[in-house]
């Protein structure tokens, strides 16, 4: 399997990226255009894994060192291809001078991100009526 990450801004990757973002939270979840698409995305460094050259998932790193949209399509679950996502747009955050990465977890997701080292803080929460909880990662 042929795995290339690219990494970019809007202009560069968002047609790629939204199709992804499109299918996994606005199709499959149910999530609600107007939240999708937030207006933050011009500001954002956009990641973008692609398999056999096919855009199959995305994440966004904010300025700010959150970690946003993680979408990898259904037919790449369970291969790996988020943790390698995770693990570049991480590698991104550090080469941009961050100490730590934040991210909001779908909750069926915190056992995910407690493998790359994340912990979850704070009360469970609503968004998009998904259930979330706060995540942070510090450096080493």
């Amino acid at each position: 399997m042929t795995l290339e990450i690219a990494s970019g801004d809007w202009a560069t990757l968002g047609a790629a990226c939204s199709a992804i973002r499109k299918t996994v939270f606005i199709e499959e979840q149910q999530v609600p255009q107007d939240e999708e698409w937030d207006g933050r995305d011009p500001r954002c460094l956009h990641v973008l894994l692609r398999v056999e050259g096919r855009p199959m998932g995305t994440a966004r790193l904010l300025p700010d060192g959150h970690i946003g949209r993680v979408a990898i399509l259904r037919e790449g679950r369970g291969q790996g291809l988020g943790l390698r996502l995770m693990e570049a747009v991480m590698e991104k955050a550090r080469q941009q001078g961050h100490d730590a990465v934040h991210l909001d977890a779908q909750t069926y997701a915190i056992p995910f991100y407690e493998r790359l080292g994340f912990v979850a803080h704070g009360e469970t929460f609503l968004d998009a009526n998904i259930p979330h909880r706060h995540m942070s990662l510090t450096f080493q």
